[in-house]
């Protein structure tokens, strides 16, 4: 079931106004000091993320599948022909594991350059999705794109279950870690765009954005599907 823009309020709301954990508040105690330390404006208000007990996990399979989709998508969206698409389609089974706005636009021959620029900025997911899967050693800071080539790379000699299979899955404190932290950097990059000021600290703030996106959907923020997920700050 779609999300009203009321729902959301509501559900914000209730995060706001919840009383958090000590494992939560310690963790935004840490992404704040760590901000501090890069020179990166931070709020004291900003909420806590959900906690290992609130927030929803992602299997590997899930997780495996979801970045499978975003690759496809993305290669598209950088130009990839329509004959070569179709067979990464098949050669991974990939039908089922597209979300409709996806779907939508993997079938479609003659998709717009805005959609084409959307679906390519997914590599950014594509790269936290491969971090949560061990695929990728590290997080760096998010002020420059990640290396596409690499990306690509995992998926280009593995069929979709020995991409499964060779993924060791990281655990839930570390995903929620960089959700939390993901989260304040958002913050920071969207105050400076209110303010009409370059993002902060040499933040890159298309990479904050997609990150957020991935991030929150690994946690199950709200609940919300992958089409429709939002990035508040």
């Amino acid at each position: 079931m779609s999300q009203t823009p009321e729902d959301r309020k509501k559900e914000i709301k209730k995060l706001e106004m919840s009383q958090p954990s000590i494992e939560a508040l310690e963790r935004k105690n840490r992404s704040i000091r760590r901000l501090n330390e890069e020179g990166v404006p931070t709020i004291a208000h900003l909420p806590v993320i959900g906690d290992s007990k609130e927030a929803k996990t992602r299997t590997k399979e899930e997780i495996a599948h979801r970045a499978i989709a975003v690759c496809i998508a993305a290669v598209k969206g950088e130009g990839l022909d329509q004959e070569t698409v179709d067979k990464l389609v098949k050669k991974f089974g990939a039908d089922s594991f597209f979300t409709a706005q996806e779907a939508a636009f993997i079938k479609n021959p003659n998709p717009t350059q805005q959609e084409r620029i959307k679906f390519s900025w997914r590599y950014e997911c594509l790269w936290v999705l491969l971090w949560s899967l061990g695929y990728v050693d590290k997080l760096e800071r998010p002020e420059g794109i990640c290396d596409v080539p690499k990306a690509v790379s995992f998926l280009r000699d593995r069929d979709t279950a020995q991409f499964i299979k060779d993924a060791k899955l990281r655990t839930f404190t570390e995903i929620l870690d960089e959700s939390d932290l993901i989260y304040r950097y958002h913050w920071a990059v969207v105050n400076a765009r209110l303010k009409k000021e370059d993002a902060p600290a040499k933040l890159e703030g298309g990479v904050v954005q997609e990150r957020h996106y991935v991030l929150n959907w690994l946690i199950g923020y709200m609940e919300q599907n992958w089409d429709e997920i939002s990035t508040d700050t």
